[in-house]
This record gives C-alpha cells, structure tokens and sequence, in this order.
C-alpha cells in the first residue's frame, strides 16, 4: 500500500513570504515521513541530537520521543496517516490541521479518526517545538484517547 502525499503547494496561501513557506515545508515534511511514509530510521537521522521540546505530554521529549510513540502505534495501525488540510504560518510558528486515520478505507471518511491541530516553532530553519491538540471524531478514537491519556513522559506543560 502507498502512503498518502501532501500537496504543499494546493495548500500554499498567496501572502506568504518566502520564510513562511519555507517554515511549512519544513512542518510538511516533518509530517510526511514520520505520519505516512513511517520512514523512523531517516526522521532519527535528520533530528538526533537536535534540540526538540514536546509539549504533548505524552510523549517524551526529544525526536526520540515522538518516533517512539509513532511507531508503536505503527505497529498496530500501519496503515496510519495524516491528510494535511489547511496550514497557517505566523512568523516563527507554523500550524497544520489534520485529519489522522488508523486504517486506509478510512482516509477521507470524517466520521472517523482523529482531528489534529499540530503547532510547531521554527528556529534557524529547524523544528524545535511542538504543540498539539487531539481530537477522537469516532468512538473507538475517543475511547482509545481516554485509555492512552493518562500518563505523563515530560515536564514541558501544554502551553
């Protein structure tokens, strides 16, 4: 099966400066290889030793953190993605809004998944940051939110 591809450019927004659409396409990017094509061994070799603040507080911090958890969902749902659809840009702060399914015949389907609203700071061109606020849309995300939610791997806060 292939994974799904974001198309920066149908999302690309006509005021945008030439740093803004960088800084996207460093969030889509980012995006694309960890939530679709779950290439693990190239987002390690592109962020180890980076600095990488997490502020979901389920996942520790580090790029380590974020590849652990998202390939341990994975492993249970391999054909998880992310359909990119909309992307803000706001000075150093970029934003995507998404929609995450565990199951291919689901991509598109917005009576089931996740709604997701990631926020990521860029500084000198790398992602330092990130935010995130999660949705269940079907019951088996909103039940699987509240049995996963619990446990705390940083120190960071939500804010």
């Amino acid at each position: 099966m292939s994974s799904p591809k974001i198309n920066l450019e149908s999302l690309e927004k006509s005021h945008w400066s030439s740093t803004d659409k960088r800084n996207a396409a460093l969030a889509i990017e980012f995006v694309q290889l960890m939530m679709n094509d779950h290439n693990f061994d190239e987002m390690t070799r592109r962020y180890a030793g980076q600095p990488y603040q997490q502020h979901n507080r389920n996942i520790a911090n580090g790029i380590e953190g974020v590849v652990n958890t998202v390939s341990n969902l994975v492993k249970n749902a391999p054909e998880f993605s992310y359909d990119v659809k909309h992307v803000y840009v706001d000075g150093d702060y970029v934003i995507l809004h998404s929609h995450a399914t565990l199951k291919a015949k689901h991509r598109g389907d917005d009576t089931q998944g996740l709604n997701i609203v990631d926020t990521w700071k860029v500084v000198d061109g790398r992602l330092v940051e990130h935010w995130d606020a999660v949705q269940g849309i079907s019951f088996s995300m909103r039940l699987y939110a509240l049995m996963t939610g619990g446990q705390i791997r940083n120190g960071n806060g939500v804010f």
